[in-house]
């Protein structure tokens, strides 16, 4: 649906509530109730009742043995299949590339929803992303199965169908194809095939918040940093093997205070296993153990072998298991406010081929229920008086100070758990606002908030023209409102910078540790 301007904006707002609640009505997903008597009318919360809840669990898994087998799949197979299945699907499917690897391989993406090709009022965007290291293949086919089980289910399994009819799931099976294309089956440890085709880690090349990233960027990475920032993400997982758990930002950590001086000191710093926690860190712990939970082992946090760790309920912070910069999850958190979390799903990077079944039926049911959190929380619009949907306002839940933008059509979503909150919004030429709501567990709540333009305030000066004062009132009467910043992000801590800028002899010893580490553990 694309919204355009008119004389009649009050008339368009109420059209688009009456879309969005017909919508709910139609899955009787919807009882609404305002709140906020004395808002003036312009602040609106509602109550959606959990559409999960009565809900009988997905069933087990059926595959099509004409379509999809337990096997890998090369890129070629993997291609044909997704085309195969886009054609004969083309209700629930949409195949797009975001583009090309080292080697001109597409990076293909499938839209599994009841609205594939175009973006629905109301419905998130969730994604997963595949076989980033390329001798991790186990979630490259985990993910080939979901979209099978996903468009074959949709008329029978009444979970798929509501999640189907109320979220777009973006599928990305493979993010590194050239680096699967030399990996060999049965490798269970090392480094061959994990990088691209220039010998790049691509789980190392995004920016970094608490270091300087200075390798440079791959055609991989850059085509996956211009998709994450097109699309407002709310929920998103990363597969990858070599170990079993659920690993959550932040994946780095500043150096302490103490070694910011001493490379030597950073080094072994850089494996002292001190957490570095977000400030969404209640909502991180709780996506990580919806997923290892609804697992058929990853809660037990069984080692894989005697020499690895083993993980409490199954899941961990990533810089306490251990730190690394440039990582895809904490570049998606920071920079664009999206959940991402690492999902480390088998012992053996490259198991055989016969263990593929397996490995579906312990992760299926994690795969789906984990794309439904994004339905936790919060979520609504930003308008301005006429009723016109705000793009790219800035909301900030107050106390966590990494923030997220509204949508061309002023949406937005926040996964939060049950609580009181107060939301900080802003937009350029719009005075800030501060709204309170609150999170129940039973349902997600419906926030819709109207932001007012800035004013010019009568009988105060008379020119007009000149450079407004940041915050406050200019001789000529209009009010300026403080520079919106495009995201917002936690304060840097001081000594990050100093700490990031130790190099030599004992930095290199560093990388190299940490390069090994992840060749071993994932």
């Amino acid at each position: 649906m694309i919204l355009r301007k008119s004389n009649a904006g009050q008339q368009l707002q109420l059209q688009l509530f009456a879309l969005i609640l017909m919508h709910a009505a139609c899955h009787n997903l919807i009882s609404a109730k305002t709140v906020n008597p004395n808002s003036g009318g312009d602040l609106q919360q509602q109550q959606q009742q959990q559409p999960l809840q009565g809900l009988p669990e997905p069933r087990a898994y059926m595959p099509d043995s004409q379509n999809l087998d337990f096997v890998y799949h090369d890129h070629e197979e993997l291609t044909r299949f997704l085309r195969a299945t886009s054609a004969r699907y083309p209700n629930l499917t949409a195949l797009y590339s975001i583009g090309k690897s080292i080697q001109g391989r597409d990076l293909w993406v499938m839209v599994v929803s009841s609205s594939p090709y175009e973006h629905m009022i109301g419905k998130p965007d969730v994604k997963y992303v595949g076989n980033i290291h390329g001798n991790e293949p186990v979630g490259r086919e985990m993910l080939l199965h979901l979209i099978q089980y996903f468009v074959t289910s949709y008329s029978s399994d009444q979970y798929v169908k509501w999640l189907l009819d109320n979220t777009r799931i973006h599928i990305l099976p493979t993010m590194n194809p050239d680096g699967y294309a030399v990996s060999k089956e049965g490798t269970c440890d090392g480094g061959q095939g994990r990088y691209n085709a220039r010998g790049f880690d691509l789980n190392r090349n995004f920016p970094d918040y608490f270091k300087q990233n200075n390798k440079r960027g791959q055609p991989e990475t850059d085509a996956v940093k211009d998709w994450i920032s097109k699309i407002q993400f709310v929920l998103s997982g990363s597969l990858h093997g070599g170990a079993l758990v659920a690993s959550y930002p932040y994946d780095n950590t500043p150096n302490s205070r103490i070694c910011r001086s001493s490379a030597l000191c950073a080094m072994f710093q850089t494996y002292s296993a001190a957490p570095s926690l977000t400030p969404d860190d209640d909502v991180l712990k709780h996506l990580s153990l919806v997923y290892a939970r609804n697992h058929a082992k990853m809660s037990r946090g069984v080692a894989c072998k005697s020499a690895t760790p083993a993980f409490e309920n199954g899941i961990t912070n990533g810089a306490a298991w251990y730190p690394l910069t440039g990582g895809m999850q904490d570049y998606n958190y920071v920079w664009y406010g999206c959940m991402e979390i690492t999902l480390e799903i088998s012992c053996c990077k490259f198991p055989p081929a016969y263990e593929l079944k397996k490995y579906w039926e312990d992760n299926q049911l994690s795969l789906i229920k984990f794309l439904a959190e994004a339905h936790r929380g919060v979520q609504g619009f930003v308008f301005d008086p006429a009723g016109m949907p705000i793009e790219r306002a800035s909301i900030k839940i107050k106390g966590r100070d990494v923030g997220f933008q509204t949508t061309k059509y002023g949406e937005f979503w926040r996964i939060l758990l049950p609580g009181y909150y107060k939301a900080e919004v802003f937009a350029e030429s719009f005075a800030p606002r501060e709204v309170e709501f609150v999170i129940v567990e039973q349902h997600p709540t419906l926030l819709n908030v109207t932001l007012q333009p800035s004013k010019r305030i009568e009988g105060i000066g008379g020119g007009g023209g000149a450079m407004l004062p940041l915050g406050g009132v200019s001789p000529g009467g209009m009010y300026r409102p403080i520079p919106v910043p495009q995201h917002y992000r936690p304060q840097m801590p001081p000594y990050a910078a100093a700490a990031s800028s130790d190099n030599g002899i004992f930095s290199t010893i560093s990388n190299g540790l940490n390069s090994l580490y992840s060749n071993i553990f994932g």
